[in-house]
């Protein structure tokens, strides 16, 4: 089971300055590069229900799904791409009819407008602003901004236009969120002592100063 407690109020702010509603769109590319490709076992019965239970399987590992159009790249540059990925962030073309089965009764059924041509997902567990990120900066070093833009996404039962991924990019991280809790902690006990060692008829005051400070 995922804990979302800290990215609920996160994610609840990007909203604010972006639009949820998803955009219209259309796609005429086209791409064989599918999940698990498009011949032999795969396009058998079992095949088909091994890859929709792949699918589950990371999105129930996974915070957050984005997709982009798929096709237009070349072996390499794809390459490219997954390497630059966080670890724990998984890049996979998947068919429409899998994707709708494998987010079936999952929070990321909220996303099923986005099952429209042939799409290319991102599976983030972690690290949702380094994935952002990073697909960003491909997609500026190779020239594919306009090409490959980002469609949408879903966190936490909610979707995504495009603005509001990027928006959710830019919050702080969990990793981000803690460091700071844990810098806050460190601090009390120097507050404390500094309130301990002030003089007798300053303690009060003391006191004040270093709750006013807390807060």
């Amino acid at each position: 089971m995922k804990q979302h407690v800290l990215l609920l109020p996160l994610v609840s702010a990007a909203a604010a300055f972006t639009g949820v509603p998803l955009t219209q769109r259309t796609t005429s590319q086209t791409s064989n590069l599918y999940m698990g490709g498009a011949s032999g076992y795969a396009t058998t019965l079992e095949g088909k229900k091994a890859r929709v239970d792949r699918v589950k399987e990371l999105l129930d590992t996974s915070q957050m799904v984005f997709s982009v159009p798929a096709g237009s790249m070349t072996v390499a540059q794809t390459q490219i791409l997954r390497r630059s990925l966080p670890e724990g962030t998984t890049m996979s073309t998947v068919k429409n009819k899998l994707m709708l089965k494998a987010i079936e009764g999952t929070e990321f059924e909220a996303g099923a407008s986005l099952v429209k041509g042939p799409n290319t997902w991102f599976f983030i567990e972690e690290d949702i602003g380094g994935t952002i990120k990073a697909f960003t900066s491909f997609t500026t070093d190779e020239a594919f901004e306009e090409s490959h833009p980002i469609l949408g996404g879903v966190i936490e039962g909610t979707a995504y236009d495009a603005a509001g991924v990027k928006a959710i990019g830019k919050l702080p991280s969990k990793l981000e969120l803690y460091a700071k809790i844990a810098g806050s902690i460190k601090a009390v006990p120097t507050k404390v002592a500094t309130v301990l060692k002030a003089p007798n008829n300053k303690v009060a005051r003391a006191i004040k100063l270093a709750a006013e400070t807390k807060e």
